[in-house]
């Protein structure tokens, strides 16, 4: 079991591998350099919410316009460590007219942490 560190203060930032994403998830296809968890102790984390409005990659045949995100800081020191993403689905196949998924749809928070901000141990 790996355990995760702030890089800048070195604070266990008790994240679970239970709770870890498997690289090959259609959202992690092209998030190098990230890894994202279902569930973390939000506790250790400072949070600040972000809109952004441009087009990203949603699911694997549909484009978003409008991104909801939550600017994930260290507790303790404040390091910039990744954000929260709105973007798992909340039922397997739900959408909007069928054209994919959407921000509108209700959805599951994903905490997308950088590499480079994080130590892993172990």
């Amino acid at each position: 079991m790996a355990i995760y560190y702030c890089r800048g203060c070195n604070r266990c930032l008790n994240l679970s591998d239970e709770f870890l994403y498997p690289p090959k998830t259609y959202f992690e296809a092209g998030n190098k350099g990230t890894v994202s968890f279902s569930a973390v102790d939000k506790t250790d984390f400072r949070q600040k919410e972000q809109n952004k409005c441009f087009p990203f990659f949603e699911t694997l045949d549909y484009w978003g316009f409008r991104r909801r995100r939550t600017k994930l800081t260290c507790g303790a020191c404040g390091k910039h460590l990744g954000y929260i993403y709105y973007d798992v689905p909340a039922e397997p196949e739900i959408g909007q007219g069928g054209f994919g998924h959407s921000q509108m749809v209700p959805r599951h928070p994903r905490y997308r942490m950088k590499r480079e901000a994080i130590r892993i141990s172990g």
